[in-house]
């Protein structure tokens, strides 16, 4: 896992959050970006994207983010991407049970739109270096 961070899924039901993190992620990260509205359909698609990291939103209808996670972690995908979570519930208790489902991180809504990629870019080479 020694390639640079480029190919991001993300999960997100709120067309509204899906704008902006797209431009963020976009236009400020320059990253390769696939935006799915729903648990179910990243399942559907990701064995095609094979994304390096997902960006899951926690709340959403029908299946939410931990169900979502958990669903991926059944697929046999290799190597299986690392997920952080996007939420606006971010106690101390909620964000240690999102670490405890899997998630690497996770991340506040509303987020600073400028930051976004950078946070990321943290995220993976936490993982490169063994951290997260």
């Amino acid at each position: 896992m020694t390639e640079p961070l480029k190919r991001i899924l993300l999960v997100e039901d709120d067309p509204d959050v899906q704008t902006i993190a797209s431009m963020a992620l976009i236009d400020i990260g320059e990253f390769d970006l696939t935006v799915c509205s729903s648990g179910r359909e990243a399942l559907d698609r990701i064995g095609h994207i094979q994304p390096q990291l997902v960006l899951l939103d926690v709340m959403m209808p029908d299946m939410d983010g931990p169900t979502t996670l958990e669903a991926l972690r059944r697929l046999p995908l290799t190597p299986q991407p690392p997920v952080v979570f996007m939420t606006a519930k971010v106690q101390p208790q909620e964000q240690r049970r999102y670490l405890d489902l899997g998630a690497v991180d996770v991340i506040a809504k509303p987020f600073d739109p400028v930051t976004l990629a950078d946070q990321l870019h943290a995220v993976w080479a936490r993982r490169l270096n063994g951290v997260a």
